[in-house]
């Protein structure tokens, strides 16, 4: 059996996704041998890879906009004690007049994956026999590739990481090999079809949104708003298209599909990156991954029946007249 752990994009979401994975992994004792990510789910994979959840949990949940951003796009003030994200124009403006091909640039994340991402790292991954693939969109050729440890080197895979997160226009763009990159999200939000082409018989699948709409947007204000909602309209549907065929996939070809949602809204805008927020979503996600191991467990186990059943299960007693 092949098992393979697959995370979405999602931006800050990614800390509700790390405690998921950390009580799949550790209460669970669940081992995966292909790791699969989206966006934020690509800056998880090789932590988990190595089973680095400590230092993993403790990147999640301290980084902020000045971790990320370069160049911030967004401002972020307080309004009667809640937390009100605004455009940046100045920001803007400064980026346009520099000859910038984004709205924001996101040169911090970039330090932050090679300072938490190591060559040592991806050296023993490459030992360990296990393999990383992270997702990015192919601008200049209109399509989606999927990166491997296997097939890179430590530079580029670094680069490929970036690239998987960058979610333009508001963060940079990767200029690579005469082609531009950005977040592998735009075509493949959830690549669990891509983990069954590579052969995995068993799958973990952690997407970073609410398995039904549980939100209506307000009107948009201004440009900017509006983008966002179209993105965040596209990239909807993106994701259900990716699970719908997974699915379809996991069917053909006899693959054990578990899906982790998360089980409310956690932001309408993941690129606000905040640490006591992230916490809180690491420790949500790891609760929820408790509730639903044990409601999936239950399924299995005969001896564990509602009021219902055992009610249902006299009656057929009752009919056959025993």
């Amino acid at each position: 059996m092949k098992k393979a752990l697959v995370i979405s994009g999602g931006g800050s979401k990614g800390a509700f996704a790390g405690g998921v994975a950390q009580y799949l992994m550790t209460k669970e004792h669940r081992e995966y041998d292909l790791f699969l990510g989206t966006s934020t789910g690509s800056l998880m994979v090789s932590h988990l890879a190595l089973g680095m959840l400590d230092e993993l949990k403790k990147l999640y949940t301290n980084v902020n906009q000045d971790t990320i951003f370069s160049s911030n796009p967004f401002k972020i003030k307080k309004v009667a004690g809640e937390k009100v994200v605004s455009i940046n124009h100045f920001g803007m403006v400064r980026n346009f007049f520099k000859g910038r091909k984004t709205f924001g640039e996101s040169k911090n994340l970039h330090n932050l994956i090679k300072n938490n991402i190591t060559k040592k790292m991806y050296e023993e991954i490459k030992e360990s026999n296990k393999e990383i693939v992270v997702t990015v969109s192919n601008l200049t050729q209109n399509q989606i590739e999927y990166k491997s440890n296997k097939d890179c080197t430590y530079e580029d895979f670094c680069d490929w990481i970036w690239g998987s997160c960058n979610y333009v226009p508001f963060m940079s763009l990767l200029e690579k090999d005469r082609q531009q990159y950005a977040d592998g999200g735009f075509g493949s939000l959830v690549p669990i079809r891509e983990a069954i082409l590579r052969g995995a018989t068993e799958i973990d699948a952690i997407i970073l949104e609410t398995e039904v709409s549980q939100i209506n947007r307000l009107p948009a204000k201004n440009p900017f708003s509006l983008l966002f909602d179209v993105f965040d309209f596209m990239l909807t549907h993106v994701e259900r298209h990716n699970i719908t065929i997974g699915k379809l996939a996991a069917n053909n070809k006899d693959v054990k599909l578990n899906l982790y949602y998360t089980p409310t809204v956690l932001t309408t805008n993941s690129l606000v990156f905040d640490e006591k927020t992230m916490r809180k979503w690491w420790k949500s996600g790891y609760k929820y991954a408790k509730s639903k191991r044990e409601e999936l467990m239950s399924e299995f186990r005969p001896d564990i029946l509602t009021d219902q059943e055992v009610e249902e299960g006299l009656d057929d007693v009752e009919n056959l007249n025993i």
